[in-house]
């Protein structure tokens, strides 16, 4: 008995690590502890003579694994993204081109949903945060949808659902950091197969990969939007133009309005996306030209100020050290997972599933789907992706398909029940005259969007590996 249970002690570990998590403890402290824990258990069994299947000189390579993360220029991205997303945020960009788009589809039936869609793309594109993209679109959309008849449940799984585009569509906080760790699991899956190539995954290439599946997500809620006000147009009715331009204040043409919305996101996505698309630069090197355009668009619309400025760094710095210190986290439990033979245990259990690869990547992208209700996107990112990641590989999955998988599957995280933080978000600046039920009813059909977007990409892998085979 004892026996079975110490070689078990892998999923023992990711058992406890997810029991901790839904305690509500901070993720870093969670993976570090519960990893040390079970390391110096391991260690006592060991000193009193148990024969317990634990390495422990692996344990030796932590002060360069903790060297590295510190030292990764490709991290570099994380804190320059972020500072560009709340930059943005601060800079009251959306308002103007939230204003611009819905005086240009307000008049069409579901025309409001539209243009909350293609903002919160433009939005996703430009900041990658998916909590200040909800809140930005909460607070000055949902007002006037509700006022002009929307249904509370589409209004608000709308938002929600478009908030959530910033997962998947570059340049993305979240592809940014699954980028690193399958980076790493595609090493450890060509050492395993006893092979080496100098070409590894990098976070370019899933931000290719992610472009088109992003955009397809954002033509389907558009067509669910129109899909909608055809079959109940109570739910999703027009706006009359000339009481809604009254409303907004702006009563002269549009298209100055549209320009002055359009013209500068659009802008700065061309020069962060258009210099990593056209090689002209690496991630963390776009980042950078990112934060610089973000600082530009502030003080262009004067914006800018030292208030302001201390308000974004001290924000961009809370965010950074947050994910930092889950790295470091993570690396750890990765060493104490793999210390106690993990890797070779996932192995044997996905070679012995029916199947094969297909049959192992199914039951995966089920655990992740299943895990989203309850853990975050950088818990998963950082608990399961390094587990299953090296095997999936080294059985021959693409590792930009997985890669773009694993990132659709965890953007369902932010909306499914009842721990979804798009729902958080959003439940904070919506009126309480919008129950929180409307808000979970809302966010059920996009959720099933987003699943037949997955079950797409595994028939049709090339949806997210055509455009990098072409770059």
């Amino acid at each position: 008995m004892l026996a079975t249970l110490l070689d078990m002690m892998p999923l023992v570990l990711f058992a406890a690590v997810c029991i901790v998590l839904m305690l509500g403890y901070p993720v870093a402290l969670s993976l570090a502890g519960t990893a040390l824990a079970f390391a110096g258990f391991g260690l006592l069994l060991q000193s009193m003579g148990v024969d317990v299947p634990f390495e422990a000189r692996m344990m030796n390579a932590m002060p360069n694994r903790l060297y590295g993360i510190m030292t990764n220029a490709t991290l570099l991205a994380v804190p320059l993204f972020v500072l560009m997303g709340v930059l943005l945020e601060k800079s009251r960009v959306a308002e103007t081109l939230l204003d611009a788009m819905a005086m240009a589809f307000g008049a069409l039936r579901g025309g409001l949903g539209i243009a909350v869609v293609i903002v919160g793309m433009l939005l996703a594109a430009s900041t990658g945060i998916v909590g200040a993209t909800v809140v930005t679109m909460g607070l000055l959309s949902l007002p006037t949808m509700l006022k002009r008849g929307y249904s509370p449940a589409l209004a608000t799984g709308t938002i929600c659902a478009t908030g959530t585009l910033g997962q998947i569509i570059p340049p993305s906080i979240a592809l940014v950091l699954l980028g690193d760790v399958l980076s790493n699991a595609y090493q450890q899956a060509q050492l395993s197969m006893g092979v080496w190539s100098p070409k590894t995954l990098s976070i370019g290439d899933l931000f290719i990969g992610a472009l088109v599946p992003g955009l397809l997500l954002v033509v389907v809620y558009i067509l669910y939007l129109l899909m909608v006000a055809w079959l109940k147009p109570e739910a999703a009715p027009a706006a009359d133009r000339a009481a809604l331009k009254a409303e907004l204040g702006h009563t002269g043409s549009i298209w100055p309005l549209l320009l002055k919305g359009l013209l500068p996101p659009v802008l700065l996505i061309v020069a962060v996306l258009g210099s990593i698309l056209g090689g002209f630069a690496t991630p963390t090197e776009a980042s950078a030209v990112g934060a610089f355009g973000a600082l530009v668009l502030a003080a262009t619309n004067r914006q800018l100020s030292i208030k302001m400025l201390k308000e974004t760094l001290h924000s961009t710095a809370q965010v950074t050290s947050m994910v930092f210190l889950i790295l470091i986290g993570a690396a750890l439990f990765s060493l104490v997972f793999r210390a106690y033979g993990g890797e070779e245990l996932v192995t044997e259990l996905f070679e012995a599933m029916p199947g094969g690869v297909v049959g192992a990547t199914l039951v995966v992208m089920l655990v992740i789907f299943l895990l989203g209700f309850i853990l975050d996107f950088i818990e998963i990112t950082f608990v399961v992706v390094p587990i299953v990641g090296p095997v999936l590989l080294a059985m021959g999955v693409d590792p930009i398909w997985l890669g773009i998988m694993i990132a659709v599957n965890l953007q369902t995280s932010f909306l499914t029940p009842p721990f979804g933080f798009a729902l958080f978000y959003l439940r904070g600046v919506t009126p309480a005259s919008v129950p929180t039920s409307a808000i979970y009813k809302g966010v059920i059909p996009f959720i099933i969007l987003q699943l037949g977007m997955l079950l797409a990409l595994a028939i049709f892998p090339g949806i997210a590996t055509w455009l990098p085979s072409v770059l």
